[in-house]
């Protein structure tokens, strides 16, 4: 399918994003006492970026609490972060995802939704 400008730019900024969020998050600090902390953090720091309308991140309680080590925390690691993102440029908005692929066993990246607005 072709997109217009707006909505390449769009898909575009969406996925500058969610690769920021990977690669500045993956090895950081988590535990149960500062993974709620640190899913609005990460939340906050998308936020700030141009074009973005929303953002949403998950931290897979279950993964984490099955990776402490003794002293009480584990690390972000690509399959325990769900990130959503949604991007709008002029009339055009898009939502991705950053998401674990068990099949791929890789941290896939890709478009939930596309809406070009006349």
């Amino acid at each position: 399918m072709v997109y217009g400008e707006e909505t390449e730019k769009a898909i575009f900024e969406a996925g500058i994003k969610l690769a920021a969020v990977f690669h500045q998050f993956t090895g950081s600090p988590v535990s149960p006492k500062n993974v709620d902390l640190l899913e609005r953090a990460i939340e906050s720091c998308i936020l700030l970026q141009p074009f973005v309308v929303d953002a949403e991140v998950k931290i897979d309680r279950e993964k984490m609490l099955n990776r402490l080590s003794e002293f009480g925390y584990t690390v972000i690691a690509e399959d325990i972060i769900n990130v959503k993102v949604r991007v709008r440029v002029k009339n055009s908005e898009v939502e991705a995802e950053l998401k674990w692929n068990e099949k791929m066993r890789y941290p896939l990246m890709k478009m939930l939704k596309i809406e070009e607005k006349p």
